[in-house]
């Protein structure tokens, strides 16, 4: 190699690695939009962009936020909008397919512990994959103490079902979501965690009032089974009850209530279809059979449902009562309107934005905050319209 070339590359290769370790770029001072809802004008705000598949994003007390990015990387943005450098001290992913860097939420005691929650699809060996769930300590740049207190067991091969959200009952448990991996019949089998709604105590162990504490040959951290692929789970503060939904195949995507120790079903009843052949899977006996629980609500074509949050306690914004959604096939903000735990009305909102949207969060404020899953993704802030004044 000539002297000139040896120099040249010795000048690119340290500008290369300095680029690879850039943070990415914020949103800056984009011009607000504002989009026409049934309740009012709507304003739409962008507060960070250039994230690779945001997956899921915590609101953190001062202002900021943690956003996940499928391929293995947590990040955290500023109030302002300046995306970091990612965090160090992350568990390694198995990020192919639907497989990767899942969901983050804040401890119940975040205010005195910096604890933090992930979920994410665990690597295994020989190529196999498992949802797992670790808490860790945060810090200005990086994660301490991490501590891994749940893995879905067996492991598998296979890109597809990890789920995975995390929800807190306020009375000391955790509920972990999760998916089937994609082979139907383990949904109905207690000896393994595929396709189960799981729940633990805050240190991991297992809750004696668990729907299946005693039994034999049962996973005792099952709560309820029969689900397909989970990737939105709330807890109503109103009530304190566990709502969830989950994916079905060609059509079907539902929210469930799920009860201790109850059979959501899948795959023996279902309202969607085989993909391959538009008809029922040959698992499918049809959309209810005894000792099975028909879902809450159905949609008979799939939005393809990712993300889940209430806005209640707000009677100032024309949203209060509300079931929010994310719509990735849908490509849209799904606004349930409530009454109780009834759902009397939908709506589609950002579907101009032609954007897949994995995930959303309400503030303390009535302020909505929703991910969108592109290679170029953004974190959006919405300002509901406000209520009308009697």
């Amino acid at each position: 190699m000539h002297r000139t070339s040896r120099f040249l590359l010795s000048l690119a290769l340290p500008l290369a690695l300095n680029a690879c370790a850039r943070p990415v770029p914020a949103a800056g001072t984009a011009a607000p939009q504002t989009e026409a809802s049934k309740a009012g004008e709507l304003r739409i705000e962008t507060v960070a962009s250039g994230l690779e598949h945001p997956w899921a994003v915590a609101l953190l007390p001062d202002g900021s936020f943690l956003v996940t990015e499928r391929p293995g990387r947590l990040r955290r943005i500023s109030a302002d909008g300046t995306v970091s450098a990612p965090l160090v001290g992350v568990p390694a992913v198995f990020a192919e397919g639907q497989g990767g860097l899942l969901d983050v939420v804040l401890d119940p005691g975040f205010a005195g512990n910096r604890r933090i929650w992930l979920s994410y699809a665990e690597p295994g060996r020989d190529d196999t994959a498992g949802t797992a769930v670790a808490t860790a300590t945060l810090g200005d740049a990086a994660l301490s103490d991490l501590r891994v207190i749940y893995r879905q067991i067996p492991k598998l091969k296979g890109p597809n079902h990890f789920g995975s959200r995390i929800a807190f009952d306020g009375n000391g448990h955790v509920f972990i979501s999760q998916g089937e991996r994609n082979q139907k019949e383990l949904a109905q089998d207690l000896e393994v965690l595929q396709g189960k709604l799981v729940r633990l105590n805050l240190d991991g162990s297992l809750p004696a009032d668990n729907p299946f504490a005693d039994g034999v040959g049962v996973r005792r951290a099952i709560w309820s089974y029969g689900h397909r692929n989970m990737q939105g789970m709330a807890v109503d503060p109103r009530s304190g009850r566990l709502w969830q939904s989950e994916h079905g195949p060609r059509g079907g995507d539902e929210i469930n209530l799920p009860d201790a120790g109850k059979n959501y079903g899948w795959p023996i009843i279902s309202d969607g279809m085989d993909y391959l052949t538009n008809r029922p899977y040959a698992e499918t006996r049809g959309r209810e059979a005894p000792g099975m629980e028909r879902p809450y609500h159905v949609w008979a074509k799939s939005p393809a449902l990712s993300g889940m949050a209430f806005l209640v306690g707000h009677p100032q914004s024309a949203w209060n009562d509300s079931l929010l959604l994310g719509a990735l096939a849908g490509q849209s903000l799904i606004r349930l309107r409530l009454q109780g735990d009834r759902i009397v009305a939908e709506e589609r909102l950002l579907t101009d934005l032609r954007s897949r949207i994995r995930d959303v969060r309400v503030g303390k404020d009535g302020k909505v905050y929703v991910l969108t899953d592109e290679s170029d993704g953004q974190l959006l802030r919405l300002l509901p319209p406000a209520a009308s004044k009697q």
